[in-house]
């Protein structure tokens, strides 16, 4: 995200207005999109009969739809839209069934979102049907809009309950309970009007693989990474073995370096917030012996807490909650410093008092930097190589330190290096009916309160069980 240096109005919510003719065109370009920017060559579904099922009962008026998707790529977005315009219809006139235009799901998407993808995402993404979520706070206006839409709209809801992009196939975050808000405020504006349908949300997973296994570039990001750094490797062994697919020891060799370097990385964030920030690094058994596994996580986790509290202390936050909920709320913090209800009408403020206002944004957007490295360093973990060394997981974990590596130095993420041709597996999971749960949710507080956190851990579940570890 580019450097914030002037404070700005409030963020307006971007209200959807859907439009016909931008879908048709976005439909006719993401083919070419995925292939050739994206080198998603191939889609394949799992169970699609399932999604063709529960779509058709939503056009007919007897069920209001939910899709919860998997999010492990900034990708996904492309491959459901590639899902819901080309792959479903044709798998309902395969049943007979023909639906009515538009075939597509109006889904939320994160506020900040068009701040650094630019003017012409703030323009589309409503057009398309998108729903902007501030996170980090409870925005009313956005799941009041999304429950209006789920009552009344043409089309589904679309919603990725990890809250962002976790970097691994094979791993699902903690879910957000968004969808069983926006699912349960639906069944109970349905119940006020003496409507009969019911609510389901259905589980998407998503999975992506290689088509070939691209060693020799994942070594020469490895090697970028390395450089980046400031080690120096002998590159020989390890282009050796991919030269001859020497299979397991291509993989040790590799890892080796990759184990190496993700200890280096560490080390050097270590020295920069103890040199800078008074952190305290943990004494270390032997210098000369590297760190296990053990070791590395905890380390790790005792480095982002302290570096979540550099950001808090600056915003005056309390550290409360999981790691995700600090970075949200060191996020809305931010934004609110950042984009200021007094600037609506910036006329009324003196060349002094805007200059101010100038000052404050742009040291809160260098104290988010902190939240953001952390953000990139969540998702790594030290075992999710070591346990299944594939190249979907060397890959996806190399470009997760390539992310971190890109904050520090101020590149721009819409660079990340693709390694090779792709292919996705998208799986629809058996849908779950709001009903089984209604009669919990309004029984009272406490209980509405369980049956949310029942629901959203059935579809955490969901969402894990449709992960193929092969």
């Amino acid at each position: 995200m580019p450097q914030i240096t002037t404070a700005q109005p409030r963020l307006a919510f971007l209200a959807p207005k859907f439009n016909l003719l931008v879908l048709r065109l976005v439909v006719w370009l993401l083919p070419y999109w995925l292939k050739y920017k994206l080198h998603i060559l191939k889609i394949d579904v799992t169970d699609i009969d399932r999604l063709v099922e529960v779509y058709k009962q939503a056009q007919t008026g007897r069920l209001r739809l939910i899709m919860a998707f998997r999010h492990p790529s900034r990708d996904d977005a492309f491959c459901l839209g590639y899902l819901l315009t080309k792959i479903l219809p044709i798998a309902a006139r395969r049943h007979r069934i023909v639906f009515r235009s538009p075939i597509f799901a109006h889904f939320i998407y994160d506020r900040s979102l068009p701040l650094w993808a630019g003017k012409f995402a703030a323009w589309i993404y409503p057009r398309l049907g998108g729903i902007p979520i501030q996170r980090g706070r409870t925005d009313r206006v956005a799941i009041e809009t999304a429950r209006e839409l789920l009552l009344n709209g043409e089309m589904p809801i679309a919603i990725a309950p990890e809250g962002a992009s976790n970097g691994q196939s094979e791993s699902v975050s903690p879910l957000e309970s968004l969808a069983a808000q926006i699912g349960f405020g639906g069944m109970a504006d349905l119940m006020r009007l003496r409507r009969d349908e019911d609510v389901a949300i259905v589980p998407i997973g998503i999975q992506y693989y290689y088509l070939h296994e691209p060693w020799d570039k994942l070594e020469s990001l490895i090697c970028e990474l390395e450089t980046a750094c400031g080690l120096v490797v002998d590159r020989y062994d390890s282009l050796v073995a991919i030269a001859q697919s020497d299979g397991r020891p291509m993989r040790k060799l590799l890892y080796d370096r990759f184990y190496h370097l993700s200890q280096h990385l560490l080390y050097q964030v270590e020295n920069f917030y103890a040199q800078f920030y008074q952190y305290q690094i943990p004494e270390r058994p032997s210098i000369a012996q590297p760190l296990s596994r053990t070791e590395i996580s905890q380390r790790l986790q005792q480095l982002l807490d302290f570096a979540l509290q550099v950001s808090e202390s600056y915003f005056n936050l309390p550290p409360q909650g999981t790691k995700t909920d600090r970075v949200r709320n060191i996020e809305r913090a931010g934004w609110d410093w950042i984009y200021r209800e007094e600037l609506i009408s910036p006329e009324n403020l003196s060349p002094v008092s805007r200059k101010l206002a100038d000052r404050i944004a742009t040291e809160a957007d260098l104290r988010m930097w902190h939240m953001r490295i952390v953000e990139s360093f969540i998702a790594v973990t030290s075992s999710y190589v070591k346990d299944r060394p594939t190249i979907e997981r060397f890959a996806e974990i190399a470009l997760l330190l390539w992310d971190i590596i890109a904050q520090i130095q101020d590149r721009q993420l819409a660079t990340r290096p693709i390694l090779g041709d792709r292919r996705v597996l998208m799986t629809i999971g058996n849908a779950i009916p709001l009903s089984d749960y209604w009669d919990r949710y309004k029984s009272g507080r406490r209980q509405a309160q369980q049956a949310t956190t029942d629901l959203t851990q059935e579809l955490q579940t969901a969402m894990e069980g449709s992960i193929d570890r092969g």
